[in-house]
């Protein structure tokens, strides 16, 4: 990446995407400032299960950027052989429901040359000693050797850590921050003890949070985000390796010796309050530890060390939204589920865009104007904002 003179860009977002972004445009050596409401980390990017892979039947755009996204992973790993203690590619299996079959899923990622193997039921073990063969559907499993998982918090320090390194400055528990609006076009933020930081090109990347302040800024992006919580476990006397995917439960290993589970039925039992409070019933965070227990060989009895609740951003098409706002001259926005996937890849991509000036051809069916704009509220370019929360 090369400009003439990088413009001062400031990120607004301290999760894996804003670190990401951030990160890379430190790298090109844009002055970037990196803030977030809270602390680094602390909103969707702590509670992920973070799968990394490109399962299933998706758009042919969708599939190419999440295998791009699946390289950078591996390019990582390379150059920081210590992120072996939290980003691991030993593969993953998954198995259909009563009544359901896998079958075309895997005739599908086959198709597309996609690292898949079917492995009938008596063979799981041989594959995936980690999991119960018995909890393993009749029809049998697909094992996704290339997959993996990260620890979304260590990565994000990790790239923080190289963006100060080289020259980015990072605030962190800013408050409300605002996006600053002038004569039509981003200048900048407003931290929310009134601080103004000038800029010249704002990233807008606070996850399930993105779409509300969009709209405050007259820009429409359809959301589907939920409330959603994962679980983590205890430490497991077990070892656990492979990632799984089954009807009940998704479980992933942890750096120290922990599990992280999720469920979409988990997911729908989640009560919000009218302040945003996220309750899970003990019921879902049992049945879960259950469901978990089933799956993993010798069955290991598991118990709950805490519950990580909250937005778990998904865009209204279940795509990206990626690059510029074109209503807003100089703001971009990074809106997207699988986060943990896409985090290397969009935030590189991004930064090349903003500190370039050339849209990458790689996030064209991403782009915000896909969706049509709703009318802007009387504040805009008179200082409008938008608070940030995530």
């Amino acid at each position: 990446m090369s400009a003439t003179e990088p413009k001062p860009v400031v990120v607004i977002g301290g999760g894996i995407l804003g670190a990401s972004t951030a990160a890379h445009l430190a790298r090109a050596g844009a002055p970037v400032t990196l803030v977030t409401a809270g602390a680094l980390a602390d909103g969707a990017s702590g509670r992920s299960i973070a799968w990394l892979n490109s399962s299933g039947d998706r758009s042919p755009a969708y599939h190419y950027l999440r295998l791009l996204a699946l390289d950078r992973y591996r390019t990582w790993s390379v150059r920081h052989p210590e992120s072996g203690s939290y980003l691991r590619f030993d593969g993953a299996m998954k198995w259909a429901g009563p009544g359901e079959s896998l079958r075309q899923t895997f005739a599908f990622e086959r198709a597309g040359g996609y690292d898949a193997v079917w492995v009938e039921r008596h063979d799981v073990a041989s594959v995936a000693p980690d999991v119960d063969p018995a909890s393993v559907a009749e029809e049998g499993a697909i094992f996704n050797a290339g997959e993996g998982w990260v620890s979304l918090p260590d990565l994000i320090a990790a790239l923080v850590e190289e963006a100060v390194a080289d020259g980015a400055t990072v605030v962190e528990r800013a408050g409300d921050v605002r996006v600053d609006v002038r004569d039509g076009a981003a200048a900048g933020v407003i931290l929310g003890d009134g601080t103004r930081v000038p800029a010249e090109r704002v990233v807008l990347a606070t996850g399930g949070d993105v779409p509300a302040q969009l709209a405050a800024l007259g820009v429409a992006v359809p959301d589907a985000t939920p409330a959603a919580f994962v679980l983590f476990t205890d430490p497991v006397d077990v070892e656990v390796r492979t990632v799984l995917n089954t009807p009940r439960v998704a479980v992933r290993p942890t750096p120290d010796g922990r599990l992280v589970l999720d469920a979409d039925w988990a997911e729908k039992s989640v009560a919000v309050a009218d302040d945003g409070t996220v309750t899970v019933p003990d019921e879902a965070v049992q049945g879960l530890l259950d469901a978990a227990s089933e799956v993993l060989a010798g069955n290991p009895r598991l118990t709950a060390e805490r519950v990580g609740a909250g937005l778990k951003p998904i865009p209204g098409d279940g795509e990206p939204v990626a690059g510029a706002v074109p209503a807003i001259p100089g703001l971009y926005t990074l809106f997207t589920h699988s986060g943990a996937t896409l985090g290397l890849i969009l935030g590189e991509l991004l930064a090349e865009e903003i500190v370039t000036g050339t849209p990458s051809p790689v996030l064209a069916s991403f782009r915000v104007d896909r969706f049509a704009a709703i009318d802007a509220p009387e504040a805009v370019g008179t200082g409008a904002w938008a608070p940030v929360t995530a």
